[in-house]
């Protein structure tokens, strides 16, 4: 998709070109808002900071993603006398395909925001 000799390990987002090509920045930016709260960016997030917009948006994925193992490890007990099995069933499997996402998106913010702090990746031998 980009044209680079620049190593990007795997996990880094498709739509994030390399750090230090053109678009770079830009790029970075918008994938960190689309992943943070929409109150965040209402209240006034300071979009030019990138360091503190990828702080912000780790914690924020961190949290949902502690928030859905703690239901999805109570779920089953919590549910079961109210609702029907298989109700149970895609409950949980759909708390598990919104964890998988949360963790395949934690990786990706994580990885340009060490790029935003200087982070030069390197391909491990």
């Amino acid at each position: 998709m980009y044209e680079s000799t620049a190593y990007l390990p795997p996990g880094w987002p498709a739509r994030v070109p390399p750090p230090g090509t053109d678009g770079w920045e830009q790029s970075a930016t918008q994938f960190l808002l689309d992943c943070c709260p929409p109150a965040l960016i209402d209240a006034g997030l300071p979009r030019r900071q990138l360091v503190v917009l990828a702080h912000l948006t780790e914690g924020f994925l961190d949290g949902q993603h502690a928030t859905s193992r703690e239901l999805l490890a109570g779920l089953r007990a919590s549910l079961s006398p109210w609702v029907e099995p298989e109700v149970v069933t895609v409950a949980v499997e759909s708390l598990q395909a919104v964890e998988a996402r949360l963790v395949r998106l934690r990786r990706e913010v994580g990885l340009v925001g060490g790029a935003v702090r200087g982070v030069v990746y390197r391909p491990r031998l």
